[in-house]
């Protein structure tokens, strides 16, 4: 389990380590949300009307991934909350027995090439049981923090040769310093308002940055109309 909120690199991290380890295998990640769906539509259910079994997503991810004839490692990833709604029929898969077992009772094991990894942003509704079958790497959202954010939309809008001002990044980096560095806004807003939906600092400043591109575009398209 990689643990961390939103923006601090969990999936950067999965990607950047399945690539290196491609180089000498091929390594494939298979991502579902399992929150997204319902239980019965996630593992595969028995229609009441006409009897037969309809197979679930991730049955289905797990089958695929776990067919014999694979040349290639298999990362299934679950990215959403981890509760017991859903986590608890993966107990089998993740202890010693290795095989998901599901409610037609079929039982398909788990072969030496299939990892299952999940992306969580807390273990607040996990089982003791489900996290002490895990191991745990968690990723702090102060490590990197929202600052690369900035640095990249910069480096961004340099590459928009032409069209941007060559000044923007030292305009930015002194707007950044001015407005939210020294006075600390974050912590001024975290202390002094309450949030309706509260958002780690990383997406607060990610929709600061969608705001001032959306703001600043029309002088992109009115600088490429001239050049046409």
């Amino acid at each position: 389990m990689v643990v961390g909120t939103v923006g601090c690199g969990k999936t950067t991290i999965m990607n950047t380590l399945t690539d290196a380890l491609s180089v000498t295998q091929v390594h494939k990640l298979y991502r579902m949300n399992p929150k997204s769906i319902l239980n019965q539509e996630m593992y595969g259910s028995m229609n009441n009307v006409t009897g037969e079994w309809v197979p679930g997503v991730f049955s289905q991810i797990w089958l695929k991934c776990n067919q014999k004839s694979n040349r290639h490692t298999s990362w299934i990833v679950c990215d959403g909350p981890v509760d017991a709604i859903w986590i608890e029929n993966l107990n089998t898969v993740l202890d010693d027995n290795r095989i998901l077992t599901l409610a037609n009772a079929q039982r398909i094991p788990m072969s030496d090439t299939t990892k299952m990894t999940f992306e969580v942003e807390n273990l607040n509704n996990a089982s003791p049981a489900t996290v002490s079958r895990c191991g745990i790497i968690y990723v702090s959202d102060t490590d990197l923090f929202w600052r690369p954010l900035v640095d990249t939309w910069c480096k961004d809008r340099v590459e928009i040769k032409g069209y941007c001002n060559p000044d923007e990044t030292v305009w930015m980096n002194e707007f950044t310093e001015k407005y939210i560095e020294k006075p600390a806004l974050h912590n001024e807003l975290n202390k002094n308002y309450h949030f309706v939906m509260p958002a780690p600092e990383l997406v607060r400043i990610n929709h600061q940055l969608n705001l001032l591109q959306a703001v600043l575009i029309q002088h992109i398209d009115a600088g490429k109309a001239v050049d046409k």
